[in-house]
């Protein structure tokens, strides 16, 4: 089963790129973020006419979750992380499909640090500490997947040096990612290619995708049920490449069947 993450930066924009990127590498799921759609004007049919069965929380102009599936046995279970419940942002939603949960996330980017938006950044990350203990807790396979908006080591940067004090990369949120895996999460890129550069994100601007200088902040992580089935991971870097694209690469994994 191949399971892939790729936040689209505007899912009507770039939905040429989405339909093209589906149809050409067949995913079973998708996590999408950053849809920048409100509820009522996600592509649905489109989405259906490619093969696919969608659940999404939408936002006018920002954020925005979704997670598509070949499969019709997807069902919701959860909007929002606990212990956030006013927080107006659509950045989580969860749902069983396939055998397992699927959390999908677009954790909050933080800048400027200090401030107002990294405080807010660090509380998301709490509690999305406190609701990943309790999945663990469920004993049942999870994927927790998405824009996790976090560089966790100077292997995941170019130049590390250039961004010692952004919100992406402070040792705060490096430690609470940290954290969040040693509760007992295996991070799938890191477990195939532990000593390898891969990068998720290149910026729009100084020709960052043609320099590879890039970000790995779109990450997987897999429960302990979940860590032996690992096959392949990869990520879909020529995806950046194409016309009016995101400034993400689609990102996947691959589980055996059981």
């Amino acid at each position: 089963m191949k399971i892939a993450t790729y936040n689209v930066n505007g899912v009507n924009g770039r939905l040429p790129v989405l339909l093209r990127w589906l149809e050409e590498t067949s995913p079973d799921v998708v996590c999408l973020q950053e849809l920048k759609a409100p509820q009522e004007k996600f592509p649905e049919q489109a989405i259906l006419d490619a093969g696919y069965h969608a659940i999404w929380q939408g936002q006018k102009s920002w954020n925005g979750v979704a997670i598509l599936s070949r499969s019709a046995e997807m069902r919701m279970l959860r909007q929002g992380l606990p212990g956030l419940p006013d927080d107006a942002n659509s950045r989580y939603i969860e749902a069983f499909v396939n055998g397992m949960i699927v959390g999908c996330l677009y954790l909050p980017n933080g800048n400027p640090a200090p401030g107002p938006k990294f405080d807010y950044k660090m509380q998301w990350f709490e509690q999305l500490h406190a609701h990943a203990q309790t999945l663990l807790d469920n004993n049942m396979p999870v994927v927790l997947t998405g824009d996790y908006n976090v560089m966790p080591t100077e292997l995941d940067v170019y130049k590390p040096e250039r961004w010692v004090d952004d919100a992406l990369f402070r040792p705060e949120v490096r430690a609470a990612f940290k954290n969040l895996v040693d509760l007992g999460w295996t991070d799938a890129i890191r477990k195939l290619y532990p000593d390898q550069k891969i990068y998720t994100f290149y910026d729009y601007f100084r020709n960052a995708y043609g320099r590879d200088a890039g970000l790995r902040i779109d990450h997987f992580l897999l429960s302990p049920q979940l860590e032996p089935r690992l096959l392949q991971a990869g990520v879909d870097r020529h995806v950046r490449g194409w016309e009016k694209t995101s400034d993400h690469c689609p990102v996947w994994i691959e589980l055996a069947d059981v």
